[in-house]
């Protein structure tokens, strides 16, 4: 089964993470923390959320085999959020 990812933050998306539509439905786009009752929880910039996002990075290393410096990750993230339907132009 194929991954899913939140279209804003990246994070990866399963059943416990689904957020709501405005009607109430599950949304399988964005996580519950990115989006809620059919809107996004805060207006921030790209730059923003990967600023946010770095901050759980002691957490993502912790549990992945490739460990990551905050400036990797943040390049990382400023060359993958682009492509994150939330952040398309």
């Amino acid at each position: 089964m194929e991954q899913n990812f939140c279209q804003s933050c990246g994070m990866p998306l399963n059943e416990e993470h689904f957020s709501t539509n405005a009607d109430g439905t599950q949304n399988t786009t964005f996580c519950n923390y990115c989006y809620k009752d059919g809107q996004f929880t805060s207006d921030v910039t790209m730059d923003q959320m990967i600023e946010q996002c770095v901050q759980y990075l002691d957490d993502f290393n912790k549990d992945s085999e490739q460990k990551f410096t905050k400036e990797e990750a943040i390049a990382q993230m400023k060359q993958y959020f682009p492509k994150l339907q939330r952040w398309q132009q």
